[in-house]
Parts: structure tokens; sequence; C-alpha cells
């Protein structure tokens, strides 16, 4: 039993050896696509995690309302803030003409008087609140001036950014609004009382009720999503996958020149026969993998981008990626046992690798896609996969919170090489 299993690795291994052309795509292939989609994709990862939404603010008010949003935003990691545009102090029409040539995603521009017209209806409200409590007459009219901000929006602006900056500007406004509010507040109560200097003006400003504290979920430390953190696992999966390109093209040779039928009417199972397939491709996968990561970390910061943090689990990396090794041999073997000519197969395999790693996240992460392509990812081996890495490299996770990537991944192999043993044993030819 031993030699026939060390016979077929060893058959597997000259068939592949041989083929130094298709030997070099498997390795070489996987590093260039890592190379190029790393350096295309870093700055629009940059734009989001480093340094926001570009965003320019014509402040036409200079008065608290502008000074309080200017000081927000430029604090905020959620914009890149510009208050000028090249290198002039920007305008309304200029930032329309900005805005429109892409130039900066949103801007905001504040009217002047905003601030003025604002301490002119607090302190109509407050003089119509004071009235009130003082049995005057509630039914006091009110001529309130409205303040509209405008908001100048790129096209290509998606809704949540957006919304984000709404939500920072209204709260912005309202902090704005409640300390004049307060002030109002604290100048009419110092016109009834006889000691105005003992009236607290200044209380709300030095006094901040609600805090806030940002943490991460995960006790280990949580890395941000980056370029190198996605690009590297994505298309090492990619590669894996990729060898059902070879072993179909192997399986394909075995048919066409015989080997098949002389292999059927030998007295072993076919699962041992497959099983030197098995040994020798998921070797290959692994070595693939090995080359990546090696890429991540030592080439990749050369080139000015961030290294790749592989997590703090050596053994999970290693069973999610002999999973994953597994997932995409069993794939393969399947691929060219269903194929019947090797253009078939070829076909076969490479568009559905291509479905496959579109669906499953691997040219666009699937946290940013659309909800209904996010609940059809998850169908797919490489989201499987691919979120096992995530879990490992952005949240520091270990083998006990791969179990349900590893066992998915697990049981698409045995699938797979179950339904290529039936279809072998069958001898369908498709």
């Amino acid at each position: 039993m031993l030699s026939k299993l060390s016979a077929s690795i060893r058959k597997e291994y000259l068939l592949l050896i041989r083929d130094k052309v298709g030997l070099s795509i498997l390795f070489l292939m996987p590093m260039v696509l890592v190379l190029v989609m790393t350096l295309i994709q870093d700055s629009a990862f940059k734009s989001i995690n480093e340094r926001g939404i570009p965003l320019v603010l014509v402040d036409d008010d200079r008065d608290s309302l502008g000074i309080t949003i200017e000081q927000g935003l430029r604090g905020n990691t959620l914009c890149s803030f510009s208050d000028s545009i090249d290198g002039k102090p920007a305008t309304a029409d200029k930032a329309r003409e900005a805005v429109a040539e892409g130039k900066f995603l949103l801007a905001i521009l504040i009217p002047r008087g905003a601030t003025a017209s604002i301490r002119k209806n607090v302190r109509q409200l407050v003089d119509q609140s004071m009235q009130e409590l003082g049995g005057g007459d509630s039914a006091m009219a009110l001529s309130l001036d409205s303040v509209q901000i405008g908001i100048l929006i790129d096209p290509v602006t998606k809704k949540s950014f957006v919304t984000s900056v709404i939500s920072n500007l209204r709260e912005f406004i309202s902090e704005i609004k409640n300390k004049i509010m307060f002030r109002a507040f604290a100048d009419r109560l110092a016109e009834l009382v006889p000691d105005k200097d003992k009236v607290p003006r200044n209380a709300y400003s030095q006094t901040q009720i609600v805090t806030y504290r940002e943490s991460y979920a995960s006790q280990a430390q949580t890395i941000i999503p980056n370029a190198v953190q996605h690009n590297v696992p994505a298309w090492a999966i990619f590669a894996m996958f990729f060898i059902a390109i070879p072993l179909c093209g192997s399986i394909m040779k075995e048919k066409s020149e015989g080997s098949a039928f002389r292999l059927h009417t030998m007295p072993s199972p076919y699962l041992l026969l497959t099983l030197g397939k098995l040994i020798v491709y998921v070797i290959v996968c692994l070595i693939q993998l090995l080359l990546m990561l090696c890429l991540g970390i030592f080439l990749l910061p050369i080139l000015g981008l961030p290294a790749l943090a592989l997590g703090h689990s050596w053994f999970a990396l290693f069973m999610l990626s002999f999973c994953t090794a597994l997932a995409a041999t069993g794939y393969g073997i399947m691929v060219g046992t269903l194929a019947s000519t090797e253009q078939q197969g070829a076909i076969l395999g490479s568009f559905s690798i291509l479905l496959f790693s579109a669906l499953g996240g691997i040219w666009v992460p699937s946290y940013v896609m659309p909800d209904v392509m996010r609940s059809i990812s998850v169908f797919s081996p490489m989201n499987w996969s691919l979120d096992g890495y995530y879990k490992l490299f952005l949240r520091g996770a270990g083998l006990s919170a791969l179990r349900a990537d590893c066992f998915k991944l697990l049981a698409f192999f045995v699938l797979t090489l179950g339904l290529a043993t039936w279809v072998y044993r069958a001898g369908r030819k498709i």
C-alpha cells in the first residue's frame, strides 16, 4: 500500500515539476497580484482609515458657529479638512467647482450671520419662556430666522459618509446652540437677582457632563484594516484555489494518454490513487501561502506599505491554511473528474474560481458590499477562508474562533472529493 502511494506521489511530482512554465505561474502570478492590487488599493484604504473624507469648509459666518464647526472638523478623523482651494481661501463658487471636479467629496457652506440668527432665535425663545414662567402672555408671536447650512456633495460619495458628516454637524450646532441658550438664560436671571456677579455664566463651557470612551471588543490588539491585511490573505486564497487549473490538466493528461484507464485496472482503491494528488498539491498550496506571507512581512514594507501582522496563534494559522488547501485541492479534483476535455476543465475551473473569488470578497472586501451581495458571499468557500484570516490577522483570534470556518472548509473538501469519487466510479463523462 505504501509503495503504491509513494509511486502515485512520485508520478504527480514529476508531472508538476516538468511543467516549468505552469509551475512558475503558480508561484509568480499570485505574488504579482498581491503587489499590484495592494499598491492600487493602498490609497483607497488610507482615504477611509487615515485621511478621512476629503472635505472643504466655506465659513462666511466668522463667528461662534463657524468656529465651532471648524474646530470640530479639524479634530475629527472622519474628515480630511481644508478651508482653502488651490492655496486660496475657499468661497462658495470655488467650492462648488472643486466638488464638481472631484477634488473634494463634500463642501460645507456656512452663511453669513448664521450665529447672529441663532442668538436672535434663542433670545426670543428664552423671553417667551420667562414670560410664561412669570404668568405673562404665552401667545407671544415668534419671528424666527431660519439658518440654512449648505452641503455640496460629489455624486460618487457614499450615502453613509454624508450621513456621518451631517450627524457631526448636528452635534456641533447643538453644542453652540446650548451654549448660547445657557448664556441667554444667565443674562435674564442676572436682571432678576440683586447681585448679578453671582450668576454663573461660564459654567456650561467648563462642564462636560457626558464623555465617551472607545475600546475594542476583542481583548487582543485589533489591527485597522488596510490594503496589506486584505490583499495578502485574499490573493493567497485565490492562488490556492487556482491550483484547480494545473490539477485539472494533470487529470486530463491521464485521460488522454491512457494512464487513467491503466490506473483503473490496477487493484487499488480510487481514494489511494487520489491521495497522491492531494498530498502533492496541498504541499504546493502551503508553499504558495508561505511565499505570500513572506512577501507581506518583508517586501511590502520596503515599498512603503504596512507590514503584514500574522496574529498570535501559529497553530491556528496552520490549521486554517491546511483546511483551505484541502478545500482547494478537493475542488480541483472534482473539476478535473467532471470535465471531459482539458479545454472544458480550464474554462469550468477558471470561471468558477473567478466567480467564487468575486462573491467571496477577494477583489472587494465583503464588508463594503451591498446587503444582498454580502448575504450571497457566505456561500463561497473563499469567503469562509478569508473570514478566518480576518479573525486571525485583524482580531487576534485563536483556533477556537476558527472552528466554524475550518469545519465548513473540511465539509466542502469531503463534498467535492465524494462527488469526484462517485463520478469516477459511475464512469460519467461530462
